[in-house]
């Protein structure tokens, strides 16, 4: 079957006027570049579900996308189970679409006889995640594309344990969406009030009592009972304002002052290039309001509310984001001086710092690293261990205590109640979050990291940069010798084959480079370690800083321009 064909056949299925319209007036106009950009490929169904660019063909984003998904993940939780009966729930975020490819997922599910459950309206990740083990449902789908650009949205699945899928059943449901036949042919549930037969099933539409169920199971997170602290804050018109303002004020905190130009969610994110608070000029608004105010911290959540950016004030003025890693650190260690037991686990991924196997080293808990993604730091230890803490490097944070987590995925609010709690205990003993990581560099050396990549318009060219690295690997990077290069293709230390490689330097260093698994890029994860001499933490962090740049340099020589 040629392009045109294929196109044609998406049309007589597509239930939506939008894409139908856009794919008619390119079938019309014969523009075959076009064509072979929709269905010359397909959105690959992974480990983080499906994201791409919104519009029609299997290669976008759209209803039929959406619906086949949905179908697959029907299949693949009805199959060997010999009755009906299986359960989803359906979240989604504030992007163009979301709502619609939420109801359009209750419809398949509850029309295969799967019962859906559907979110009271457009609300944080980690809402869904929690909701998924809350109900015992037996997988989970949010409709979101978090941090990507504004033309983009996803599809993300979690499993009955409330956390993402990983294999074999990501390529069970994928195995499972192939098989599906056009989505106009597919039995479809109806809404709740429309009810066409006795025989028809629904979904079901939850209340504000599953958020404020979230707002309750986030009391596992030590927070202490330190509350003087100055919050400036923004969602980066996600959705994450509304219950992270309610989880403060649950918690006995101030209200955070909030950007009122980023406050409501807004599927255009008109006042950011990249609605990333990793990306350059992101955080602007909040950190000129904190500036304005006052305040003690400037917080961000990315869209959909599973990261947590931080900045803090600088003693001669200004304000400094924060790393991943160093909020990492902090936060490590603020759930570990809380809770107890021998069983205690803290889990990171191979991109991360390896400053938190120092710290775990010195509280005597267990320690795990993972591949990079909170669906493998949720699987991290064994059933012995309790994970009471995970992060990666990409401003995502789990905590619990000795309750255990609240949610088994990276949960933005629960991060930023943690961080505001551990700013006011500091500032009740007269420190700040700074000298924290001051006293973290004395014991342990200062863990500069940074990371270094490349956007391509041809990701062949990030096949050749990979494939060129393996074949020839670098003797010295930075001035530091190579000690080890590890192929992650092969796996490595009991973990799974990912692609990427890692290279271990001298005095601590490494450098992991590896594609972006959501973007067309080719991203490398760098570290340095230096000891602190005497108590010259400043002088330690200036030739961290140097050693950085010198690594940064170094690999920039080696990859795309």
């Amino acid at each position: 079957m040629n392009l045109r064909e294929r196109a044609e056949e998406w049309l007589a299925q597509d239930p939506d006027p939008v894409t139908q319209a856009e794919l008619s007036l390119i079938l019309e106009s014969g523009d075959e570049a076009a064509l072979a950009d929709r269905f010359g490929s397909s959105l690959e169904f992974g480990t983080a579900g499906l994201r791409g660019e919104l519009g029609a063909g299997p290669n976008r984003m759209n209803r039929v996308t959406v619906m086949r998904a949905a179908a697959g993940l029907g299949r693949r939780l009805l199959a060997g189970q010999g009755a009906r009966g299986q359960a989803v729930m359906i979240g989604y975020d504030a992007r163009h679409g979301s709502r619609r490819f939420a109801l359009d997922t209750a419809a398949v599910l509850s029309g295969m006889g799967v019962r859906a459950w559907l979110l009271p309206g457009p609300l944080p990740t980690p809402v869904l995640a929690y909701a998924v083990r809350h109900v015992s449902a037996d997988a989970g789908v949010m409709v979101t594309a978090s941090h990507n650009p504004p033309g983009d949205n996803g599809y993300k699945v979690y499993w009955g344990d409330g956390s993402q899928i990983v294999p074999p059943v990501d390529g069970e449901i994928s195995a499972a969406i192939e098989a599906v036949g056009p989505v106009n042919e597919l039995p479809l549930g109806v809404a709740p009030g429309r009810v066409r037969g006795p025989e028809e099933p629904s979904w079901k539409v939850l209340g504000d009592e599953i958020v404020q169920a979230y707002l309750e199971a986030l009391r596992r997170i030590p927070l202490g009972d330190a509350r003087d602290v100055r919050v400036a804050y923004t969602p980066l018109h996600g959705v994450g304002a509304g219950t992270a303002l309610r989880a403060f004020m649950e918690f006995g905190f101030a209200a955070p002052l909030v950007v009122p130009e980023q406050c409501l969610p807004d599927p255009a994110f008109p006042t950011v290039a990249f609605p990333n608070p990793e990306e350059p000029g992101a955080m602007d608004l909040v950190l000129e309001l904190a500036e304005r105010v006052g305040a003690d911290l400037a917080l961000a959540n990315d869209p959909d509310a599973d990261r947590c950016a931080v900045a803090v004030p600088l003693p001669g003025g200004g304000r400094r984001m924060l790393t991943g890693d160093e909020v990492g650190g902090l936060l490590a260690e603020h759930v570990l001086r809380h809770t107890e037991g021998d069983d205690r686990l803290v889990a990171t991924t191979i991109v991360s710092s390896s400053l938190l196997g120092r710290i775990a080293e010195a509280y005597g808990v267990h320690y795990a690293e993972t591949l990079t993604g909170f669906k493998w730091i949720m699987r991290a230890g064994s059933p012995t261990h309790r994970l009471v803490f995970g992060y990666e490097e990409a401003l995502g944070y789990s905590l619990g205590g000795d309750q255990g987590l609240p949610v088994r995925d990276k949960d933005g609010i629960g991060a930023a109640l943690a961080v505001a709690a551990l700013a006011a205990e500091a500032r009740r003993d007269g420190r700040t979050l700074l000298d924290l990581l001051d006293d973290q560099a004395r014991r342990f050396g200062v863990h500069a990291t940074g990371q270094l990549s490349v956007r391509v318009a041809d990701k062949a060219l990030i096949d050749e940069a990979m494939a060129a690295l393996r074949q020839a690997p670098p003797a010295v990077l930075g001035g530091r010798a190579v000690l080890r290069t590890d192929d992650l293709a092969l796996g490595v230390d009991n973990l799974p084959p990912t692609e990427g490689l890692r290279f271990r330097l001298e005095g601590g260093a490494r450098v992991v480079v590896r594609p972006s698994g959501t973007e067309p890029k080719l991203k490398c994860y760098l570290e340095v370690v230096v000891r602190v001499e005497g108590d010259d933490v400043a002088a330690a962090r200036e030739a961290a800083a140097a050693e950085l740049e010198s690594l940064r340099a170094a690999m920039a020589a080696r990859l795309p321009a």
